[in-house]
């Protein structure tokens, strides 16, 4: 459910420049209006909601979401504004290259990396372990930033879109599951406290 939550702006965008562009009239005018331009407006919209309904619901926003509101506002934004859908094709690879940096970072200079902050209150890894799919995660970010430019500069636009919906999101699946195997074969599950009787 959550992973459907965090991809909902993109299967909106998917659904909007599939069904949204077309001639539109407004004001005795005639608009040839762009299903990459509907999209991008979807998809700034529908990042505006899902991290106010995150905050309404939960008193809280995960970074990840604030940090794609962020690009989808800015390169979202510069999409509209410059007609020019280049900007737009960027964002997945922006986001993902900033989790990239984000990992790194936060293994480079502190005592724990961003996953092991993340998920140590539920499971016990030996450090190795950690470092390791620390750097498997920082390589699929970096992975996946490249794949997304190769398909939307190399490609129609079309294909990108499908790329960036299904490409994207079957990647990450594979790979989330794949480390979750991996995790079954090290991880020690953290017990929780009992309250003594």
């Amino acid at each position: 459910m959550k992973l459907f939550f965090d991809f909902l702006p993109i299967v909106l965008f998917f659904i909007a420049y599939k069904f949204g562009g077309g001639i539109y009239h407004w004001n005795g005018q005639e608009y040839d209006v762009q299903g990459i331009y509907v999209a991008t407006a979807v998809i700034i919209v529908a990042s505006i909601i899902q991290v106010a309904f995150s905050w309404i619901r939960h008193r809280s926003v995960e970074k990840s979401h604030l940090i794609t509101l962020v690009l989808v506002l800015v390169l979202g934004g510069a999409t509209l504004w410059l007609q020019n859908p280049d900007f737009i094709k960027w964002k997945p690879t922006a986001v993902n290259w900033l989790f990239a940096m984000a990992f790194f970072a936060a293994h480079a200079f502190t005592d724990k990396s961003l996953l092991e902050r993340m998920m140590a209150e539920h499971i016990q890894l030996p450090t190795a372990i950690w470092f390791r799919l620390n750097i498997a995660w920082i390589v699929f970010f970096i992975g996946s930033g490249i794949a997304n430019l190769y398909v939307a500069f190399n490609f129609d636009e079309a294909t990108w879109v499908n790329f960036k919906l299904f490409g994207l999101l079957g990647m990450t699946i594979l790979f989330v599951v794949g480390q979750s195997i991996y995790l079954a074969r090290h991880a020690v599950e953290v017990p929780k406290p009992t309250k003594d009787n």
